[in-house]
Parts: structure tokens; sequence; C-alpha cells
């Protein structure tokens, strides 16, 4: 391993021992329901990570759906989640071992905070309204989630030097332009579904605020 490596496997290591949530566990065994829902959140994720399109190895695009992962669960239950999906990449030689460390902060535990961070800030500044929390929180910080996924693994590749910056931004970057409104509109749909049909799997959504006759 290089020391990128083992820079990265430590510092996702600490992130995740660090905030580590401790109701997650009895809650996932107390509940059914939520054991039913946190696997599904897993075989979802597992599918829509596994279909990537890529020029270079390692410069892969996949959608993410980890502002509604986040928005369902909160951070730090998201963080724990989406292990699964990444060890499955592995298991079927899609990522290297290797590179876990690295591939857990720049997709998931980077780019999940910036989500949740986007949303916590929506729900103190913006009024508090079902479009607000399914335009700004859903949808728009779903593209600008990815498109930050995207530059985290352009730097990680750049200052690694496994590719020129040349490459990096051609063959990679420039494809973020493409790739956010699919997965803005994926966030948006699958948010607005959820709000309307099944608001208690939206661990961040709150039925007295957002739909209060007074806002």
């Amino acid at each position: 391993m290089t020391s990128w490596q083992i820079a990265g496997a430590f510092s996702a290591l600490a992130v995740l021992l660090y905030f580590y949530p401790r109701e997650f566990m009895p809650k996932l065994k107390a509940e059914p329901g939520y054991q039913h829902f946190v696997f599904a959140s897993v075989v979802v994720l597992s599918l829509l990570w596994s279909v990537q399109a890529g020029i270079q190895p390692g410069l892969n695009l996949h959608f993410l759906l980890l502002t509604t992962l986040v928005l369902c669960h909160g951070w730090r239950i998201a963080n724990w989640i989406c292990l699964l999906p990444m060890l499955l990449l592995i298991a079927f030689g899609k990522l290297p071992w290797a590179d876990a460390g690295l591939y857990a902060l720049v997709s998931f535990i980077l780019p999940g905070l910036f989500s949740y961070t986007l949303f916590l800030a929506s729900y103190r500044y913006l009024t508090r309204h079902l479009f607000v929390y399914i335009f700004v929180a859903g949808f728009l910080t779903a593209a600008l989630t990815i498109v930050l996924q995207i530059s985290l693994t352009s730097l990680w590749f750049g200052l690694e030097g496994r590719y020129s910056w040349h490459i990096i931004t051609n063959d990679y970057w420039l494809l973020a332009l493409l790739i956010w409104f699919p997965e803005a509109l994926l966030n948006g749909s699958a948010i607005t579904l959820m709000a309307i049909y099944r608001p208690h799997w939206l661990r961040t959504f709150y039925d007295r605020e957002y739909l209060s006759p007074e806002r």
C-alpha cells in the first residue's frame, strides 16, 4: 500500500469510529421494519454503485443516491450503510481493497457530510416548507454532492499521480456536467415520493414543520 492508501484507510476508520452511531445496532436488532429498510437501502445502493461507466480505470461514474440516504438515516448511520456496497465492490473486483479508505472518504464520508450540512443550513436559514425540503435539501443538494464527489475523486487521482491532470479534467471531471441533473432528478423524485407516501422513512422530515398550514 502507498502512503496515500494507508493515510486514507486510517482517516476513514477514525471518522467512522469517532462518529459511530450508538443507537444504530440496538434499533436494528429491535425493529424488524427498520431492518428491512436498512437492507433495502443496501440493496439499492449496491445495484446503483455496481453499474459504473468510465474511460480510465478507477475514474468511474455511477449514481450515488447519497443525499436520499442521508436524509433517510442521517449522516452517521449512512456512512455505515455505505460500507456494505463498498465491500461488495471489492469482493467483485471493481474496487482494489487498498483503495477502500480513500474511496470511502471521497465517495460517501465527505460527500455525505456535505449533503447533511446543506440540509442543516436549509433547515435553519430557509422557510420550512415541503417545496424547500424537496428542491433544496433533495434536488439541489444531490446535484452539488455528486459534483463534489467527482471533484474529490479527481483531486485524489491527480495528487497521487495516477493520471495527468489533463486526462482527469477532460476524461472524467467534465462528465460531472452531464450527470448532475440525472442524479438530482433521481434523489428529488425519491424524496418527493417518500415525503408524500412514506414520511416516516425520512429521518430529517418533520410533518408538523414542513406541512404546517401556517407556513
